[in-house]
C-alpha cells in the first residue's frame, strides 16, 4: 500500500536519520512526504504541513519552484557533470561572475565545494595555507565567539559551540580560542549594541593577546542559527573587521545559514558594511534544490597561491561535485528570482507582518524573549520569566510544540526551547498568520499555560 503507514516502517528497517535519535522513532512516527508546493509539504495520505523552517533553512523560493525546475531540466540535458580540476563548464563560470557583482567588493575568487561544513573546512585550511605561504606558519590558530555553530565535519566542530554537538568528540578538536558571545537574548533591541560593545571587549583582548598564532577569525553575522537563533546587531561585526586588521588577523563569515536575503539584505555581513576575507555561502543558494557551496576571497590571498608547480603553494583541496553544473544552474535560477522579482525588498512587508503577529508572544508568563532579524524570528519558552531560568532539556518542551504543531498541519522543528520562524519567503500574510496562531496554541500546550 502507498501510504504513511508502509513507508514509515520501510523507513525505519534502512535508513539512520540525521540529528536524531533513532529510539524516538519508537512513539514519534517518521513523517513520509510525497510532494511540496509553495510553502506546503503533503504526505502521502493527502496531509498538509506548512515547511515553516525552509526544510532546513534551504528552501527560500518554494518547493517546486517552476522557474528553476525549467532551469535544472534545460541543464540536465546539456551536461549534468564535469570534474571541475582542469576543466570549466558555463553555469559555474557565469555564477562566480555573479557572485562577485553581488558580494561585498573585493571578493573576485570562489572556491567550490557541496555544502556548508566543507565550505567551513575550505575557510580554514586556506587561510592557515595563506600564512603558510607567506612565512609564518605560526599563525595557525582560529579564534571565534562561544554558542557558534558552523557544521559536523571536525574542522567546523573545532570553531563550533553547541556543546549538544561538540562534548563527545572534544578529544578530536582543534584547540580553538572563544570568547563570550555577543547576543542580546533577554534584552530590548535598543540596548543590543551597549551589550555587544560589552561583548567585544573579550574580542579584542584575545586579538590582542594571541594575535601573532592566530590564522583567523569565525563568526555567524547577526544570528547564531543552531546555537537556539541569537542575535546581535551588524555594529559588532564593524569593530571586529576594524580589531582584526589592526592585529593582522584574517576574518571569516559564516554566511551558510544567513546569506541571500534572510536577514534583509542579500548578505548579512552589508547591515554592517563591511568585507571579510572568506566569505562561507551554502544552503539557499541553490534555493534548496542541489547541494551546493563556495567560499569567495580577495586577490591577494588568490595571489599566496600563484606560483610555479615546483613551490607547491598550490590549494590542493577538493570535492567529487565541486561546482557541479545542476547545483550551479539551480543557483543561477535562484539569483534571477531574487534579482528580477525584488524578492528582498518583498520581505519587508512579510517581516513586519512576522513582528506584529509574534509580538504580543512577549506577554507570555513563560517567554523570555522574542527576537526577530529579516525573515528570522525567536521565541524563546523558560522556565521563569523574570531571571530567564530555562526549561531542562530533557522535558522537551520543544517536542511537545513540534507535535501540536504538526497535528494543526504546520512543521515547526524547535531548537530545544527556542521555537522559531525560518520560512520560504514566498510565505503569504494569511499563511504568516496561521503560523501565529498554532505557535500560540503550541506555547499554551508545551507550558500549560
Amino acid at each position: 500500500m502507498n501510504d504513511n503507514a508502509t513507508w514509515m516502517q520501510r523507513d525505519l528497517t534502512s535508513l539512520w536519520h540525521p540529528c536524531t535519535q533513532m529510539k524516538d522513532h519508537e512513539t514519534l512516527p517518521v513523517v513520509p512526504i510525497r510532494s511540496g508546493k509553495g510553502v506546503w509539504l503533503e504526505d502521502f495520505e493527502g496531509k498538509r504541513y506548512l515547511d515553516a523552517i525552509s526544510s532546513w533553512w534551504v528552501n527560500i523560493l518554494g518547493h517546486a519552484n517552476e522557474r528553476i525546475n525549467e532551469r535544472i531540466k534545460s541543464q540536465l540535458d546539456t551536461l549534468e557533470h564535469v570534474i571541475l580540476s582542469g576543466f570549466t563548464h558555463q553555469p559555474v563560470i557565469e555564477l562566480s561572475e555573479r557572485l562577485g557583482r553581488l558580494a561585498p567588493e573585493g571578493l573576485g575568487h570562489c572556491f567550490y565545494a557541496d555544502n556548508g561544513s566543507s565550505a567551513i573546512e575550505v575557510a580554514l585550511k586556506m587561510s592557515y595555507h595563506y600564512w603558510h605561504n607567506q612565512g609564518r606558519p605560526e599563525k595557525r590558530r582560529f579564534l571565534t565567539i562561544t554558542n557558534g555553530y558552523h557544521g559536523e565535519t571536525l574542522g567546523a566542530l573545532s570553531v563550533g559551540d553547541v556543546a549538544i554537538f561538540t562534548d563527545t568528540y572534544r578529544s578530536l578538536l582543534l584547540d580553538v580560542i572563544k570568547v563570550p558571545a555577543p547576543d542580546g537574548f533577554g534584552l530590548p533591541r535598543d540596548q543590543w549594541v551597549e551589550q555587544a560593545r560589552a561583548a567585544f571587549a573579550h574580542m579584542e583582548a584575545a586579538l590582542e593577546r594571541h594575535g601573532d598564532e592566530l590564522a583567523a577569525v569565525i563568526v555567524e553575522p547577526l544570528i547564531q542559527c543552531a546555537g537556539g537563533m541569537r542575535m546581535y546587531p551588524p555594529q559588532y561585526l564593524t569593530w571586529l573587521r576594524e580589531a582584526c586588521d589592526r592585529h593582522n588577523v584574517q576574518l571569516i563569515f559564516d554566511e551558510i545559514a544567513v546569506g541571500f536575503g534572510r536577514t534583509g539584505t542579500m548578505f548579512a555581513c552589508e547591515q554592517a558594511g563591511v568585507r571579510p576575507d572568506y566569505l562561507c555561502l551554502s544552503k539557499a543558494i541553490t534555493g534548496g534544490y542541489l547541494p551546493l557551496s563556495v567560499v569567495m576571497t580577495t586577490d591577494e590571498i588568490y595571489a599566496a597561491f600563484y606560483d610555479d608547480y615546483s613551490t607547491l603553494r598550490a590549494f590542493l583541496h577538493s570535492h567529487s561535485y565541486t561546482g557541479n553544473p545542476l547545483a550551479c544552474a539551480a543557483a543561477l535560477a535562484t539569483l534571477d528570482i531574487l534579482e528580477d522579482d525584488d524578492v528582498i525588498a518583498t520581505n519587508r512587508a512579510k517581516s513586519a507582518r512576522i513582528d506584529q503577529v509574534t509580538a504580543p508572544l512577549r506577554e507570555h508568563p513563560h517567554v523570555g524573549d522574542v527576537r526577530q532579524t529579516g525573515m528570522v524570528v525567536a521565541i524563546e519558552m523558560v522556565k521563569d520569566k523574570t531571571t530567564l531560568e530555562p526549561y531542562d532539556f530533557r522535558e522537551r518542551r520543544g517536542l511537545q510544540v513540534f507535535q501540536h504543531a504538526m497535528s494543526r498541519g504546520a512543521m515547526l522543528r524547535p531548537l530545544g526551547n527556542v521555537i522559531y520562524w525560518m520560512p520560504p519567503y514566498v510565505i503569504t500574510p494569511e499563511e504568516i498568520d496561521f503560523l501565529g496562531a498554532v505557535t500560540r496554541e503550541g506555547l499554551e500546550v508545551a507550558t500549560g499555560q
